[in-house]
């Protein structure tokens, strides 16, 4: 049996490379199309101009539905190894709110392109990887209560140890595109798809472009850790018939039918 056939360990890795796959494509088709420069440009960029705009919309939704359904699924599992522990139990709850809201932000990343609707398109991005951020602490967090008893020391090591790559990207980038969109290098940035080495803010142009492209593989990274965990679960559907139709048949008949039902058996 190969690894991704254990348990449900094809989720979590399914939406890495989903998700790394939508970069990726969407990068080297606007490449191909010079509708980016091929030095590091905003992800957002590569996915402003048809045909990649439509690439990497479609391919986004699909990464928010493996990201909820794998969310779902770690938020199950944790609470079916502490099911008597009220804390865990509380953090768990947080922690799937805030990762339904990071799944909804891609959505509207993938929706709503930068130089369309600019402002809609930076809420989705805040929520993506600001809340996105947030669930990843929790999930650490989470990680530290339930060693060692649940997890290892190591797993909980690595979970910090990409949250704090997260963190530093977001840092980064945020303070590269205050000083980058502060003016000081002209108006209408936002706009701008092509850069030349000697212009004005150049320099923090490529320092938040690599923050950002950082920040997106810290993320996706994080569920990597996940897989070891799946390996170890599987969920099942349990059908439980309300009825002998799909019907809507009145309560007399109903009542007949499972008389001459026990009837028949008898």
């Amino acid at each position: 049996m190969w690894w991704f056939q254990q348990g449900l360990s094809v989720l979590p890795a399914a939406l890495v490379v989903w998700s790394a796959a939508s970069f990726v494509f969407s990068y080297i088709t606007a490449i191909v199309l010079h509708h980016v420069d091929p030095l590091v440009p905003y992800i957002s960029d590569t996915g402003t101009i048809p045909p990649e705009r439509c690439l990497f919309g479609i391919m986004l939704n699909i990464s928010a539905f493996l990201g909820v359904a794998t969310m779902y699924v770690r938020y199950k599992q944790v609470y079916a190894l502490n099911p008597e522990k009220s804390k865990i139990i509380k953090l768990n709850k947080i922690g799937l709110t805030l990762g339904l809201m990071s799944c909804f932000g891609l959505c509207v990343i993938a929706n709503f392109q930068k130089c369309i609707l600019y402002y809609i398109h930076v809420v989705g991005a805040c929520l993506t990887f600001g809340v996105g951020a947030i669930y990843m602490l929790v999930q650490t967090v989470l990680s530290y209560l339930m060693q060692p008893e649940v997890h290892s020391k190591d797993v909980f090591w690595i979970r910090l140890t990409v949250l704090l790559w997260c963190c530093s990207s977001i840092v980064s980038m945020f303070v590269s595109s205050v000083v980058l969109y502060s003016g000081l290098y002209g108006t209408n940035l936002v706009q701008k798809l092509h850069w030349a080495p000697q212009e004005k803010g150049y320099t923090a142009h490529l320092i938040s472009t690599v923050s950002e492209w950082s920040l997106a593989f810290s993320f996706l990274s994080f569920f990597l850790t996940y897989i070891r965990d799946f390996q170890k679960i599987s969920l099942r559907a349990v059908v439980s018939l309300h009825g002998q139709t799909l019907y809507n048949t009145p309560q007399s008949l109903l009542t007949e039918e499972q008389a001459l039902l026990i009837a028949g058996s008898i």
